[in-house]
């Protein structure tokens, strides 16, 4: 679908795990992300996160979103207002990330993530109300 996965993983511990599977991994968010970029986030109770979103409202990215529940707001908002993130980059994060399809299961997220990004890029609406 021309997206190409790399996992961003600063816990030590954690980056062996997924380096051991074959991930292509990085351990902080390289600079030169370019608005071909699309990122997301899937782990959004982690302490590393505000910096590491910070980091990557700093380059080009594209498109930037992180798993949760729409119905609260996410711990990334307090997070990069602390770090002095202007709400209007703030705003860039899409949260959620998937289409409401209902999903349940990590395989079923993964689509909807797959399936959202898709209509992101393409100028769809994509159905992210929920």
């Amino acid at each position: 679908m021309g997206f190409r996965g790399l996992l961003l993983e600063p816990d030590e511990a954690r980056a062996a795990g997924a380096a051991a599977l074959g991930f292509p991994l990085l351990a902080a968010v390289p600079d030169d992300l370019d608005d071909s970029v699309d990122l997301v986030v899937t782990d959004h109770h982690r302490p590393q996160l505000g910096v590491m979103l910070r980091d990557a409202l700093a380059t080009k990215v594209r498109w930037v979103g992180i798993m949760g529940n729409p119905h609260h707001a996410g711990p990334h908002v307090e997070m990069l207002t602390e770090l002095g993130v202007p709400a209007e980059e703030i705003a860039r994060v899409h949260r959620p990330i998937g289409l409401n399809i209902g999903s349940r299961t990590p395989p079923e997220i993964a689509i909807s993530t797959l399936a959202g990004l898709l209509a992101d890029r393409n100028g769809r609406p994509g159905g992210f109300e929920f």
